[in-house]
């Protein structure tokens, strides 16, 4: 019974671990994708009209939804159990 107990002990931590890393992939991709389109987003909009301050604030823009988004993940990941509760 013993033996049991531990395998699925083990099975749980693996998908635990899995998941955590996909995680981790997801909030990385998420804040590389924001930041990367919105500084593309202020170069462009430089070059079309001769300014040099627009990729700065977009690249801001861009991480503030990147945080954004990686706070949502999280949120929905780890903070699901609140909403149900409620």
């Amino acid at each position: 019974m013993d033996i049991i107990y531990f395998m699925r002990k083990r099975e749980n931590d693996k998908k635990k671990t899995m998941q955590t890393l996909v995680l981790i992939s997801q909030i990385g991709l998420v804040m590389i994708a924001a930041i990367g389109l919105g500084t593309a987003c202020g170069v462009w909009l430089d070059r079309k009209l001769g300014t040099s301050f627009l990729t700065v604030v977009f690249f801001v823009l861009g991480c503030m939804g990147g945080i954004q988004g990686a706070y949502g993940l999280i949120n929905q990941v780890f903070g699901g159990d609140d909403r149900e509760k409620k």
